[in-house]
This record gives C-alpha cells, sequence and structure tokens, in this order.
C-alpha cells in the first residue's frame, strides 16, 4: 500500500506511553505498547501511521475518530470539538515488536518548537494515543539497479525502516541531513548502499538545502534503472525530483513527498 492508497487504510489502534528515551541530541524516542499493538500489521520499511495525541484540553475525545482518513473521514474528525480533538500528525514506525506489544516512534525535537515534538519530550507513562495505519509509502520501481535516498532529520525514521529491509544485495546511495553529527544513527543498510550523513554546521542553514545539494550533485549512470525515495522538508523532494526528471529519470520511478514546509509549526 502506497502514499497515493493510504485513504483506503482502515484500523485504529490504541496504546499508551511506556517509556521515552533521548537517542540523540534533537531525537526523542517514545515507546508505546497495548494489546492492540500486537494486531497492528508489520509492514516494515516506511509504514506510516496517523498518530493522534492528546489535546490541549482537559479531556481528549478519542472515542469519536474516524477509522479511515479519506475525505468523509477528515469531515468526522474536524466535527469533533476542538477544545477535545486529538491533535494529528503523521509519523513512520522506527521499530515494531508485535511479540511484546510494542512499537517505537522518533520524534524530531526542537525545544519549544511544533506540537509532536514538545509532547514527546514530556510524554509520560500512561498517556493515552490511537494510531491510523495508513501502510508504507516507498515503492521499488521494477528493474531498480541503484537506490537513491534523500531526507533530512524528518525523514530518518523512514530512510532507516527502508534500509533495514532492502534486500542485502542492493546498492545505492542515502544521504540523510541532521542538525549535528551527534544526530546520526546506527542503521542496518546493505553492504552495497552508501550512507552519507550530512550535519548542518551552519545554525542558519535551512533544513534540507545541505541533502538538496547532494541530489543535485548526483548524477545517474543508468536513469532508467534509478529507484529514488526524496522526502523531508518540501524543497528538497520538489526540487530534488525536478532536477532527477532533467537528467532523463522517468518520474514514476521517483517518489517524492514533502513531510513540513520551511516556516509551518504544523
Amino acid at each position: 500500500m502506497a502514499y497515493k492508497d493510504a485513504r483506503k487504510a482502515t484500523g485504529l489502534y490504541a496504546a499508551e506511553v511506556q517509556r521515552t528515551k533521548q537517542v540523540t541530541p534533537h531525537m526523542v524516542r517514545v515507546t508505546l505498547v497495548g494489546e492492540d499493538l500486537g494486531a497492528l500489521p508489520q509492514r516494515g520499511f516506511d509504514h506510516w501511521f496517523r498518530l493522534f495525541l492528546p489535546s490541549a484540553g482537559e479531556q481528549t475525545d478519542f472515542a469519536r475518530l474516524p477509522d479511515r482518513f479519506g475525505i468523509g473521514g477528515y469531515l468526522k474528525y474536524l466535527r469533533t470539538p476542538a477544545g477535545t480533538r486529538p491533535v494529528c500528525r503523521s509519523y513512520t514506525v522506527r521499530e515494531h515488536r508485535p511479540e511484546l506489544r510494542e512499537l517505537d516512534i522518533d520524534f524530531v525535537a526542537h525545544g519549544d518548537t511544533g506540537v509532536a515534538g514538545p509532547w514527546a519530550q514530556k510524554a509520560q507513562p500512561g498517556e493515552r494515543v490511537v494510531l491510523l495505519d495508513q501502510g508504507v509509502g516507498f515503492e521499488p520501481a521494477p528493474g531498480t539497479d541503484f537506490h537513491l535516498f534523500a531526507g533530512d532529520e524528518s525523514a530518518l525514521p523512514a530512510i532507516g525502516g527502508i534500509l533495514r529491509d532492502l534486500p542485502r544485495d542492493a546498492r545505492g546511495l542515502a544521504v540523510i541531513e541532521v542538525p549535528d553529527a551527534a544526530d546520526a544513527q546506527d542503521v542496518e543498510a546493505p553492504d552495497g548502499v552508501e550512507v552519507r550523513w550530512l550535519p548542518r554546521t551552519d545554525p542558519q542553514a535551512r533544513a534540507g538545502s545541505l541533502a538538496l545539494a547532494e541530489v543535485r550533485a548526483f548524477t545517474p549512470a543508468d536513469p532508467a534503472t534509478l529507484s529514488a525515495y526524496l522526502v523531508g522538508e518540501q524543497a528538497l523532494p520538489t526540487e530534488g525530483r525536478r532536477h532527477l526528471v532533467a537528467h532523463g529519470v522517468p518520474k514514476d520511478r521517483i517518489t517524492f513527498i514533502g513531510f513540513w514546509r520551511h516556516g509551518r509549526t504544523s
């Protein structure tokens, strides 16, 4: 199931916070636990979901959540009064341990910036959340000889999951931009895939700009057999896709999505 099919997905899964961990300076891992997580499909790769978090109101109404997020489901969600409506964000499974009914989610944390990041930094055991399964977005194009992955820190969990689940004989390049060198994580990449970490040494640099520069410097040896996955701040996938298409890569061989947009916290 790819991004384009996510609106057809159904299935709500209740869970609660079990523990939190500061994985790197700018990444917090929240481990959820719950009976429902034992039944959540283990899709691998960049398995993603809508995450419904507690609202700022006194009591969050999880009971009225839709079991799918098409137009009808989204309107149902919006009809929940704002004071009790759960906050909704999209996240990727970092690790899923169905036998333990556990699931890890990595949150980018920049102090008080945003909504989900600050929540993750302060989350307490027992806090309730709900997940809406949305499948996977990664679709390796048929006949792929070389994979190109590029993303900023928001894409790290997705790219890390894909690298973990790729065939061990896969070849490619993964470019991952992070705020600091200490934010690099161990990833289980095939031997034939180079993982290139790009720390932003300039605090004023725009997130995604270093990864985009690497994509623009990349020239595919055989555009017809390249499979690309470009995700992160909107300029990276948009401009990166434009560069690859200009070098002959067919559009249907490029998965690209803007996880977020510069200047917007939502």
